[in-house]
């Protein structure tokens, strides 16, 4: 008999567990409090209930946890400033999309060079996680492998579904068992039905195959989630923050019968990649909220230690410190300057 299975398959290895991973490396009870203070409150001002706005701030991509952990630190002091106002969580992305190749994230490929040690990205993830729960900085994430959230998902405040995976319905099941409120990215065209179907999709149940604590595949059955929003990241035609793009999204959204809860990324296509323009989009949001535009609920910001990007060299010792590895971000003289813009709008 003709050999038909697993033809273009160079190597299987066994995972750890979750339930062993998270053995080994616990939630502590500071970091539970932290994450389940912060989705309440995170889902509060998705539902309208509480009037802040939502940032979430940091690297485009956690590349070296060391320099995360004192971004955190800086971010955690600028964050107790604004928290009447601005309710600030980090943004810490382990996984990368690509279009085409890549470095795929920390979890995938944690020492850069591609040797994909992925348990090892999944227990760095993971202690970094729990130090910022256990300093009392929430943590927003990047859910793209649906396995991945099953070992560190018990840590993440608020997660977002990316402009490429908001159509596939694997991420709206997803989306639709997850302890934390959700924010669905528009498609890379720019077009925002994906996103607001998604929404639709994602507070319904849903039966779907997945792995247990135990990495069993199971079936997992899904209550749905409810606290979920939109995020315009722009798109293939340009940005799409505008107020036009916002009311258009606030009716598509209330037609579903769902209160509208608009963030606006001021990065990506919103401003061409190029961390300079973040400004002018935020500077746009704030005066659409000004003037009572209270659908917007939030915004994101990439933001590292130093301003700019630098590509992954060869020799990994002339890596900057402080510098993020994929898209530019604005540094931290620039990220405490806007959030004090947006404190000061919002009073």
């Amino acid at each position: 008999m003709r050999n038909t299975n697993n033809l273009r398959i160079t190597g299987i290895t066994p995972l750890i567990p979750p339930e062993e991973l998270i053995r080994e490396i616990p939630l502590s009870d500071r970091g539970s409090e932290t994450v389940y203070e912060s989705r309440e409150i995170i889902e509060d001002i998705i539902l309208g209930k509480d009037r802040r706005l939502l940032a979430v701030v940091g690297p485009c991509s956690i590349h070296d946890t060391a320099a995360a952990l004192d971004y955190a630190r800086k971010l955690k002091i600028l964050r107790e400033q604004v928290l009447d106002r601005i309710y600030v969580i980090m943004r810490v992305y382990f996984e990368k999309p690509r279009s085409v190749l890549g470095w795929r994230g920390l979890i995938i490929d944690p020492y850069l060079d591609g040797s994909y040690r992925i348990e090892e990205g999944l227990r760095i993830a993971r202690r970094l996680l729990l130090d910022l729960a256990n300093m009392g900085m929430p943590a927003g994430s990047e859910m793209l492998d649906p396995i991945v959230p099953q070992y560190v998902s018990d840590l993440i405040s608020w997660a977002a579904i990316g402009a490429r995976t908001t159509e596939s319905q694997t991420h709206r099941n997803l989306a639709s068992g997850l302890s934390m409120p959700v924010g669905f990215k528009n498609a890379t065209d720019g077009s925002l039905a994906s996103a607001v179907n998604a929404m639709e999709s994602a507070r319904a149940g849903h039966n779907f195959i997945g792995i247990n604590p135990q990495g069993q595949t199971c079936v997992l059955t899904t209550l749905g989630n409810e606290a979920s929003h939109i995020i315009l990241r722009g798109g293939r035609p340009g940005p799409n923050y505008y107020e036009e793009t916002v009311e258009e999204a606030e009716e598509m959204i209330r037609e579903l019968g769902i209160h509208p809860a608009v963030m606006v990324d001021c990065s990506h296509m919103n401003s061409g990649k190029k961390h300079i323009r973040q400004e002018r989009v935020m500077r746009a949001l704030l005066e659409q909220r000004r003037r009572n535009r209270q659908s917007i609920i939030g915004f994101m910001l990439e933001s590292n230690l130093v301003a700019g990007n630098q590509p992954i060299p060869e020799d990994l010792s002339r890596l900057n410190y402080g510098v993020s590895v994929t898209d530019e971000c604005i540094g931290w003289k620039e990220t405490e300057e806007l959030l004090m813009e947006a404190y000061d709008a919002m009073g």
